[in-house]
């Protein structure tokens, strides 16, 4: 099999096996470093016993590498598979088949592993008809956050790609930071010209209930914001990050107000919201966006999780706005920005 798929399908069942984050850039960063050599040389270097000189290659990745290159599934990546052969329940996989796209996912050009074509291509391996790429906005620099001028830049490139991947489709997008008042983090006009604007929190997670409360409603109020990334913030693995602290009720009614969603995230180590949390947002009638806030092609494959919580907490079809046609999202994401939505 291919060295790279087989290093980087490695990392993500790592992450799912929520192993430390070590392992998993190991060999995420093995499968960049070996991406650009041919397999020609891959071979050579194998039968000399080199492949670890390769700057970013260990001992383990090397094994990897060097069984693939026989075309053998690497015994490393087949043990994993039988941890992890399929994400979620039948029941989750059911509702997954109905989904048509994911909202929030990153590429290399911010935090991400993968370029965004790589990510279109996957996405539409596994049955999507559309993605939207919403790599971070400037303050999150730990995430190298997209200034303006690239990500007008990145406009123009997924402008570009969509020519060629139709009828799929890339929708431009951001990830924005909330600030601490509730603003968001990136010039207006910009956030006009994108498709999906998915606000999140990422910094003062422990801010007090009240001003948490008045940053959320003030985001959400925002007319170019569509989506409420990951609204808890917790974290569920390892050392674990506890929730946020907000007033959930007159966040999740403020979202019905505004007919805004809120996230359900998939990745295994955030699975935000809680339960109880998901069920108030159904009784309340609120939709809500079932995306993966995938780093790389192979957590795409993560939406059974989220579809899981989902379908455990009775989340109506119809409110999940990624099960809907693209043009229905569409609308509903224009409406937004022009203030006529309807309540």
């Amino acid at each position: 099999m291919d060295p790279g798929e087989a290093l980087n399908e490695i990392a993500s069942l790592l992450e799912r096996t929520r192993e430390p984050y070590f392992k998993v850039r190991a060999f995420r960063s093995a499968a960049k470093a070996i991406k650009d050599i041919p397999i020609g040389e891959l071979e050579r270097l194998a039968e000399l016993g080199r492949l670890a000189e390769i700057p970013g290659v260990g001992d383990s990745s090397a094994k990897v590498v060097a069984e693939a290159l026989t075309d053998q599934v690497p015994a490393y990546l087949q043990r994993l598979r039988g941890v992890f052969e399929n994400p979620g329940t039948d029941e989750g996989r059911a509702l997954r088949a109905k989904l048509k796209g994911d909202l929030h996912l990153h590429s290399d050009w911010s935090d991400g592993g993968d370029t965004p074509v790589d990510m279109a291509h996957k996405a539409h391996a596994i049955g999507h008809d559309y993605i939207a790429l919403t790599d971070h906005s400037p303050r999150l620099r730990i995430a190298h956050g997209l200034e303006p001028e690239r990500l007008r830049a990145q406009l123009e490139l997924i402008e570009s790609l969509n020519r060629d991947l139709a009828p799929f489709r890339i929708l431009t997008g951001v990830e924005v930071d909330i600030n601490d008042d509730g603003s968001l983090d990136h010039e207006d006009d910009l956030l006009a010209q994108v498709d999906i604007v998915v606000a999140s929190v990422h910094s003062k997670l422990a801010m007090e209930r009240s001003a948490m409360t008045d940053r959320l409603l003030a985001a959400l109020a925002n007319p170019h914001m569509d989506i409420l990334g990951h609204c808890t913030n917790r974290m569920v693995t390892g050392r674990g990050r506890p929730e946020s602290e907000f007033d959930s009720d007159l966040i999740f009614m403020c979202a019905k107000k505004f007919d805004k969603a809120i996230e359900i995230n998939c990745r295994p180590e955030r699975l935000d919201p809680p339960r109880r949390m998901l069920r108030r947002i159904v009784e309340l009638d609120v939709k809500v966006a079932i995306d993966t806030d995938a780093h790389a092609v192979d957590q795409l494959d993560w939406q059974p999780f989220g579809c899981d919580r989902a379908v455990e907490c009775d989340v109506p079809l119809e409110s999940i706005v990624n099960a809907w046609a693209l043009d229905d999202l569409l609308e509903w994401t224009a409406a937004h920005a022009t203030g006529t939505t309807t309540f």
